[in-house]
C-alpha cells in the first residue's frame, strides 16, 4: 500500500541522508563495530550536513522546523546499515534527548546549549536507568542536595547510550531523596565537571557501533543554573511527557529494520538455490515472506498515523506504547525468520540478517519493556 506521510521536501531531504549514509557511515560499519564506539566527528559531519536539531529554532542555528517527519526519515536512512547502532547515536540525540532541551530549557540555557547541540560539537545522553533499579525509576538512588548554588550529586548510572561521547547528560536524580516520585529532579550534568567520570564501554549482544557506558557521580558540584525547569520535583512529569515521542522513535527504527531484512532476504532467496531451485521458490518461503510484508505493511501505516498525531500535538502514551512493543515484537520474529531462510549462512556475522538479529533483541527491553507497554495499554482499558 503507498505511504502517504512524506512530500517531496521529504525525499529531497531522504536523498541527501541516504547519499551521507552510504559516504560517511556504511564504509566504516565494521571498523566501529570492531572498536565498539564511532568516532566522535560523526556527530559534526551530521551536524554540518543538517541533520541535527532539525526543529532547534533558527535564532539558535537550528532548522527550525518542528515536523517530526524529518526525523524519521533520517532514522528510517540510518537503519540500512549492516550495524544499527552507527546511527543510534544520532537518532538518540535527535528524538529523544533534544525535546528536553526545548521544552524545559531556560533562554540562558538555550543559549548556551542548543548551537552546539545543533552542529554536534555537544553531544547529548539521557542517564535515568541505574544499577539494579530496572523500570523503577522512583527507587533511584542518585541524588542531589543542593548546597547554597551548586548541587552534589551522588550515584550511578547504566546503560546509557552516548555515555562515552556525551557532553550534556539528562539526569534523573533525587533533589528530594524522602520522596519517590515528586522527588525527581532533571539536572544536565557536562564533560568535565569534577567528579564526573565515565566507566567502561559496555560490552553488547548488539548495536556493537554504539557506545553505551556507566557514568558515575561523586561530588560533583553542579550549577544551580543546570537545574531543567522551573523548580524541583518535575522530573518525572518531564520524562512522562517525552517517552511516547521515544517510543515511536524506537517504533520507526523497528519497522525500518524489518524493510531492511525483508529487502535482503528477498534478494537473497531469490539468487540462492537448492535442490535445483531458487530457495525463494519453495512454498514455505513465499508464505514466510508473504506473512512479514504483510505485517510489515500493517505495523507501517500504524506508525505513519503515530507520526501524524504527533506533529499534531495528538500522541498518546497509550498510542506510543502500542507503537513501541507491537513492532519491536515484529522486528524479532521477522528478523528471526528471515535469518532461516539464509540457513547457516545467516549465521555468519559477515550477513546483514545476522548483526540485525542480534542488534533487534534489545529493542523489546530500551524504552519500556514489552512488559511495561502491555501495563500502560491494559491500565487505559480500566483493568
Amino acid at each position: 500500500m503507498r505511504r502517504t506521510l512524506y512530500d517531496d521536501d521529504h525525499e529531497a531531504f531522504r536523498a541527501s541522508v541516504r547519499t551521507f549514509v552510504d559516504k560517511e557511515i556504511a564504509p566504516h560499519v565494521d571498523e566501529w563495530s570492531a572498536a565498539g564506539i564511532t568516532p566522535r566527528e560523526l556527530f559534526t559531519a551530521a551536524g554540518r550536513q543538517g541533520f541535527l536539531g532539525m526543529e532547534v529554532p533558527e535564532e539558535y542555528d537550528g532548522g527550525g522546523v518542528a515536523d517530526f517527519r524529518f526525523n524519521a526519515v533520517l532514522g528510517e536512512e540510518l537503519l540500512r546499515v549492516p550495524d544499527a547502532g552507527a546511527g543510534l547515536g544520532i537518532a538518540l540525540h535527535n528524538d529523544i534527548c533534544l525535546p528536553y532541551f526545548l521544552g524545559y530549557c531556560t533562554e540562558e540555557q538555550k543559549q548556551r546549549w542548543l548551537p552546539g547541540i545543533v552542529s554536534g560539537e555537544l553531544v547529548t545522553a539521557i542517564g535515568m536507568t541505574e544499577p539494579g533499579i530496572g523500570s523503577d525509576l522512583a527507587s533511584m538512588a542518585t541524588t542531589a542536595i543542593r548546597k547554597g548554588d551548586h548541587y552534589v550529586v551522588n550515584g550511578a548510572k547504566t546503560f546509557i547510550t552516548n555515555g562515552i561521547h556525551a557532553d550534556l547528560v539528562i539526569t534523573a536524580v533525587k533533589t528530594d531523596p524522602t520522596e519517590r516520585h515528586r522527588g525527581m529532579s532533571l539536572l544536565i550534568l557536562e564533560r568535565g565537571m569534577a567528579g564526573f567520570t565515565r566507566g567502561r564501554n559496555l560490552d553488547k549482544l548488539g548495536q556493537h557501533a554504539q557506545d553505551t557506558a556507566e557514568l558515575f557521580f561523586d561530588d560533583v558540584h553542579v550549577p544551580v543554573g543546570n537545574l531543567l525547569g522551573p523548580q524541583e520535583g518535575q522530573g518525572f512529569v518531564q520524562l512522562v511527557a517525552n517517552l511516547p515521542r521515544e517510543r515511536l522513535s524506537i517504533a520507526v527504527a523497528a519497522v525500518a529494520s524489518v524493510r531492511s531484512v525483508l529487502e535482503m532476504t528477498l534478494a537473497y532467496v531469490k539468487d540462492r538455490r537448492a535442490f535445483g531451485q531458487p530457495v525463494g521458490t519453495f512454498q514455505n518461503s513465499r508464505f514466510v515472506l508473504a506473512e512479514i510484508a504483510t505485517e510489515l505493511d500493517v505495523a507501517q501505516h500504524y506508525v505513519d498515523d503515530c507520526v501524524r498525531a504527533l506533529n499534531d500535538g495528538e500522541l498518546t502514551a497509550v498510542d506510543a506504547a502500542k507503537a513501541k512493543w507491537w513492532t519491536t515484537e515484529l522486528q524479532g520474529r521477522a528478523i528471526d525468520r528471515c535469518l532461516q531462510l539464509h540457513g547457516g549462512y545467516g549465521f555468519m556475522n559477515e550477513y546483514p540478517v545476522a548483526r540485525a538479529y542480534a542488534d533487534a533483541r534489545v529493542t523489546r527491553i530500551y524504552g519500556g519493556t514489552t512488559e511495561i507497554m502491555k501495563e500502560v495499554v491494559g491500565r487505559d482499558l480500566g483493568l
